[in-house]
């Protein structure tokens, strides 16, 4: 299947979690926001949530600063 993840294609197996997307994009940044087709994710939900082909996922990074 394809996603699109913040604007680029990703090829991947069918039934992927968001939680096994981001360990295959490396995206380890501790604080961050998955929106998938414009839904927020909750973080107790990235290990349960299967994506599905076509779905749009946006990973954004928050950085803190002063």
């Amino acid at each position: 299947m394809t996603l699109m993840v913040n604007g680029d294609p990703h090829a991947c197996a069918d039934g992927l979690t968001i939680e096994a997307l981001l360990r295959e994009k490396t995206y380890t940044f501790p604080l961050k926001v998955v929106i998938v087709n414009g839904q927020v994710v909750q973080k107790t939900r990235l290990a349960s949530t299967v994506l599905n082909d076509g779905d749009v996922v946006e990973v954004v990074h928050l950085i803190g600063g002063g």
